[in-house]
């Protein structure tokens, strides 16, 4: 959950910073913007395709390779948006495991009470 431009939504109340959230938010907006080119596509595609014209029918190549790649594309922002988590995750679990640590250089022990 957003709180304050962090999110705490997973670990024990871990947060990312502004810069990782930004370039979520960033991602899910490119995504979204060719998500609905997409659907510009594949209406053109149909309304192509049931028009029957040789000419139209022949776009469709084209088209249809635009829309290939376009999903590609988002693949490929889902891949590195799922990378950028998990490194996220993983950063803020060594700061943890730091901030566990006792004076002497040893990890203190975490007590966990049941609920």
């Amino acid at each position: 959950m957003m709180e304050g431009g962090t999110f705490s939504g997973f670990g024990n109340g871990s947060q990312v910073d502004n810069r990782v959230m930004q370039s979520f938010q960033n991602s899910f907006v490119q995504v979204q913007s060719i998500l609905d080119q997409n659907r510009l596509l594949i209406n053109e595609i149909n309304q192509n395709h049931e028009s029957r014209i040789p000419d139209n029918l022949n776009r469709n190549v084209g088209l249809i390779r635009e829309l290939n790649n376009n999903i590609r594309r988002v693949v490929n922002l889902y891949a590195d948006l799922s990378s950028s988590f998990t490194k996220s995750v993983e950063a803020s679990s060594e700061g943890e495991s730091i901030a566990t640590r006792r004076s002497d250089g040893k990890h203190g022990q975490k007590r966990i009470r049941p609920e």
